[in-house]
């Protein structure tokens, strides 16, 4: 299945508009504090977080995965990695004050035509953030789809800049810890011209899941 092509930019981007050949860090609102009776002895149990590390041939970027947006994307996600499924892909298509993307297992090949049309082994439906919960803001990480909003797979995106018209319309799955310098080399290096394909695209040489 091909992917469609982003052919504009944020301020023109329809709400169908689809991250593939086919992004100030914000995180989902403050938890709730937990009442104790008084008097009561405090018991509040620590729900380990993952941490996604890419090591790429720029640098490193970690990301939190945010199970409490999107409890499916972030296992697919966290599956990918651990079976080594992101090692040796490269970040395609950049658009600078947009958005980085990469995971395609296509970008291990020379055929570049092809590259944004891989997909993994899965669909995952929908996992959209409300913008009260989550935006698409810089930092900020989701998945990329097709037109149909339930077709996101193994494609993701790192936020460069803020988006807002892609709020509501693509799963958010993680929050950038380290490595924004890392995504703004990235995102800023030249392109072919008349594409979004890096003219030397940076690899992710390997993608592990940590536990904090």
């Amino acid at each position: 299945m091909r992917f469609l092509r982003f052919e504009v930019l944020k301020s023109f981007l329809p709400l169908a508009l689809v991250l593939a050949s086919a992004p100030s860090l914000r995180a989902a609102g403050p938890a709730a504090q937990t009442q104790t009776t008084p008097g009561a002895l405090k018991m509040e149990a620590k729900t380990p977080t993952q941490v996604a590390v890419l090591k790429t041939s720029a640098g490193t970027i970690t990301f939190a995965l945010l199970p409490d947006l999107a409890p499916e994307h972030v296992k697919n996600f966290v599956d990918l990695a651990k079976s080594g499924f992101y090692d040796g892909t490269k970040f395609h298509r950049v658009i600078p004050s947009f958005m980085i993307q990469g995971g395609d297992p296509n970008t291990k090949t020379a055929e570049v035509n092809s590259w944004g049309t891989g997909n993994g082994p899965r669909r995952l439906k929908a996992e959209f953030s409300p913008p009260e919960k989550a935006r698409h803001v810089r930092g900020m990480v989701s998945m990329a789809r097709s037109s149909d909003p339930n077709s996101a797979s193994c494609q993701f995106f790192i936020m460069h800049g803020d988006s807002p018209s892609l709020d509501g319309q693509y799963s958010i799955f993680g929050r950038v810890l380290s490595g924004m310098e890392v995504v703004d080399k990235i995102a800023t290096a030249p392109v072919v011209q008349g594409t979004d394909r890096p003219v030397s695209p940076v690899t992710i040489e390997k993608a592990t899941i940590e536990t904090k």
